[in-house]
């Protein structure tokens, strides 16, 4: 039996904010624990493919240091340009999966955090002092805003190639219809603010209000603090934004949530007896 084989999650439906195509993995790991996916696709990813974004990669390859956003990134920048002809030194991933992906592309020595997000990519010491710096970013629009505020205003210059994009599209009705139907918990796996405020804003409204009664698990306190701005109610927040330490989090808090409440002290008790 896998270790991930248990039904911690067991009658709970799991919201997925992933692109679409991107819920396959997580959602075999949610029925591992007993629970089912809900994929909630705010957009679906395209990749660039004009002379424009290949002038913009070029920029940010040659910048001191390189930082891949997802494993998107990397293959649509490795479709635009072969990745393998360039050095590795000085080059980031926001995760294992898109050093992995870095790999793949054939090249090999790409440094990425222990805590696999925006936080942690600020917290390498590739990252500590990048004033002067010329930091290239390769993402899509509007992707790791957070991440390109805080190096500029640390006094790097930074060089973004949108290598890909999201276009947004509708919920369908299938699955709203299934969320407005549950009756059970529901856990919100979130690791994206885009994420979040696109599908809010596409979800009808009746289902808005059910999807508000989520039981959100964060993949950081920035996105904790989101999350609570826009009416959720925040269970956790996770050791990253990876998926087994989303469902983890996910698992403590449903203990949490399915636990009655404690009793009061009795010297409590005895007070509001008088």
């Amino acid at each position: 039996m896998r270790a991930d084989d248990t039904r911690a999650l067991s009658g709970c439906l799991v919201v997925s904010l992933r692109p679409v195509g991107g819920h396959g993995a997580l959602r075999r790991a949610v029925a591992r624990r007993g629970g089912a996916l809900l994929a909630l696709s705010p957009w679906r990813l395209v990749a660039a493919d004009d002379v424009t974004t290949r002038d913009a990669l070029a920029g940010a390859l040659a910048a001191d240091r390189v930082v891949f956003t997802s494993p998107a990134a990397v293959r649509a920048a490795h479709a635009l340009a072969p990745l393998r002809a360039l050095a590795a030194t000085g080059w980031l991933g926001v995760g294992r999966t898109t050093a992995r992906a870095l790999a793949r592309a054939g090249v090999d020595g790409a440094n990425w955090p222990s805590r696999m997000d925006s936080e942690g990519l600020l917290a390498l010491p590739a990252l500590a002092d990048v004033r002067g710096q010329r930091v290239g970013l390769v993402t899509a629009p509007g992707g790791r805003a957070h991440l390109a505020e805080s190096l500029a205003a640390a006094g790097a210059a930074v060089i973004r190639a949108d290598v890909y994009r999201r276009d947004a599209i509708a919920p369908s009705p299938r699955a709203v219809a299934r969320l407005a139907a549950h009756r059970g918990l529901l856990l919100l796996l979130l690791s994206s603010g885009q994420a979040l405020e696109s599908v809010d804003a596409l979800l009808p409204a009746a289902a808005r209000s059910r999807l508000r009664q989520a039981t959100v698990v964060a993949a950081s306190a920035r996105l904790a603090a989101l999350a609570r701005a826009h009416g959720f109610a925040v269970a956790t927040v996770a050791a990253s934004a990876r998926p087994q330490d989303l469902l983890a989090a996910a698992e403590a808090a449903r203990a949490g949530v399915s636990r009655p409440p404690p009793s009061p002290p009795a010297s409590a008790s005895a007070g509001a007896a008088r």
